[in-house]
């Protein structure tokens, strides 16, 4: 009976390790990949227009846009 109890409680204890040990590998990611995103406004100002651009081109290939308003958009974008 007494190794039947030990083994539960060192199984018990090993998944709640397990547990915390996940938790902070998750907490550190999310550290991580907080570093890793800037925000649009950190960007100097031809990667902000690269990233406008590449969202515009993406609607115009989901059909969203279609070639008129897409190519108004982009001379915008452009131009300022």
């Amino acid at each position: 009976m007494i190794p039947i109890l030990g083994f539960v409680l060192y199984l018990g204890g090993s998944a709640i390790m397990n547990g915390f040990s996940a938790k902070k590998a998750n907490k550190s990611d999310e550290n991580m990949s907080d570093d890793l995103i800037e925000p649009q406004e950190n960007l100097p100002d031809s990667d902000q227009l690269s990233s406008e651009l590449t969202k515009l081109n993406e609607l115009y290939k989901s059909g969203a846009l279609n070639q008129e308003e897409f190519e108004k958009a982009k001379k915008k974008l452009l131009d300022s």
